[in-house]
């Protein structure tokens, strides 16, 4: 019987070993992965963030609570599942839920009057799978709660931007516009539908659906003609309460202070109910009209699921979408998988001899592997090359007997007898 991959998933590999002329795309090598996560928890550290880690599931009703009944997301593409107890739990869909709700549990408030919380991990959406969209698909957010200063939302939008410098990426563009508050969206959805309901025999079902389910998501739409009918709707931002609008403004300035390119869009509402003001989102040309990432601010959220009134911002970004982008640029951002040592037995003596001798030098912190199939020599140093290897140690009979080891530096096959008492410190001085 044959097992394939469920649909909308992939697998992340070990590297194929040096010397083979073969190259993974980079979503399936685990290097690429390492080095992204890597990279994001540093530029996370810079700007005092820690990490947090949550279920993959979570009550049913987190999810319809927080990003809402009327998204397509809660709508269309939820896993969810009833337990044999009649629990109902959802396969978490998105990132920010399952944070609040993880602060609220904790009542993190106590401790962080501003807790800056960063985490990554995979989220799963029944779609139609695509390059780029699958799923089961990785992201990487952070969350910031507590406070309600518009300097924190440039913070954020600096923070995202720097990270996808920080591996290369220097053509973006930050699109930003306010979805104001519940209240003054109230007004602006009444208008919204007094444009577009003439209009709906030219839109998609979708938005048709949209305009009694979520009038604000027609905004959202992909299909062109949606967008092309829609670009004469009324702008949100001439509805926004006075708090909204100046809290919009300060955003702009300070992004113009942390020197942060920006284009407002007066299109841009994002997928999730429970944004208020500030919602952002940061493009490449090499996506054309998809995002590498985005978010926005929701002073509800914390408490609609329970907790106190806590003001919050936050954004998250597809990994997979993320490392498509770094390959089309040919950008490698790939953590190199090198190991210092590779043992060569020879013989049964000597394999017994490397036993403990592996034992020993990954003990004082080395990164050693050994060939366990009684290779010929040359095949030994082919597989420690494949591996990385700095160094091959050649461990025949001679070398048991005299209480050394006979070390072959890969790059240049130069080797020296070396004893084994002093074969950690040349190890660890010659790197």
């Amino acid at each position: 019987m044959q097992y394939g991959r469920p649909e909308g998933t992939f697998d992340i590999l070990p590297p194929i070993p040096a010397g083979r002329n073969e190259q993974r795309p980079y979503v399936n090598d685990i290097r690429h992965w390492l080095s992204v996560e890597n990279t994001f928890r540093m530029v996370c550290h810079r700007y005092g963030f820690t990490e947090l880690r949550t279920p993959v599931f979570e009550s049913t009703a987190l999810f319809h609570r927080a990003v809402g009944d009327g998204t397509d997301i809660v709508s269309k593409e939820t896993y969810d599942l009833v337990t044999r107890g009649g629990d109902k739990l959802t396969l978490r869909p998105e990132g920010t839920a399952g944070a609040i709700r993880a602060y609220v549990s904790d009542r993190m408030w106590n401790a962080r009057p501003v807790a800056k919380l960063l985490y990554l991990g995979p989220n799963f959406r029944y779609e139609r799978s695509q390059r780029g969209r699958y799923r089961q698909h990785h992201q990487a957010g952070v969350e910031v709660l507590g406070s309600d200063d518009p300097s924190v939302d440039a913070e954020v939008i600096d923070l995202a931007c720097n990270f996808y410098r920080e591996l290369g990426i220097t053509n973006l563009t930050v699109k930003v516009n306010s979805v104001g508050t519940v209240s003054c969206r109230s007004a602006y959805l009444d208008a919204l539908k007094r444009y577009a309901e003439p209009l709906l025999q030219h839109m998609s079902p979708d938005n048709n659906r949209r305009f009694n389910e979520n009038p604000l998501r027609m905004l959202d739409s992909k299909v062109v003609s949606d967008i092309e009918i829609m670009s004469g709707a009324p702008k949100l931002v001439d509805y926004l309460d006075a708090d909204s609008a100046s809290h919009f403004t300060q955003v702009l300035a300070y992004l113009d202070l942390l020197n942060v390119p920006f284009e407002i869009d007066h299109r841009l509402v994002r997928g999730f109910d429970y944004y208020t003001k500030t919602a952002f989102e940061i493009q490449t040309p090499i996506l054309g009209d998809k995002a590498l990432g985005g978010g926005g601010r929701y002073n509800q959220l914390v408490e609609a699921l329970g907790g106190p009134h806590t003001p919050g911002i936050g954004f998250g970004l597809g990994i997979e979408r993320l490392l498509i982008t770094l390959e089309e640029l040919g950008l490698n951002p790939s953590v190199q998988s090198t190991i210092d040592a590779y043992l060569c037995p020879i013989g049964a003596d000597a394999r017994t001899y490397c036993v403990p001798l592996l034992k020993t030098l990954r003990s004082a912190g080395l990164a050693v592997d050994m060939d366990y199939l009684s290779r010929r020599l040359k095949t030994m140093f082919e597989h420690a090359d494949g591996a990385g290897a700095t160094y091959a140690i050649i461990v025949g009979e001679t070398e048991v007997e005299a209480q050394t080891v006979t070390v072959r530096r890969m790059e240049n096959a130069q080797q020296q007898s070396v004893p084994v008492t002093e074969l950690i410190h040349f190890l660890q001085t010659s790197k």
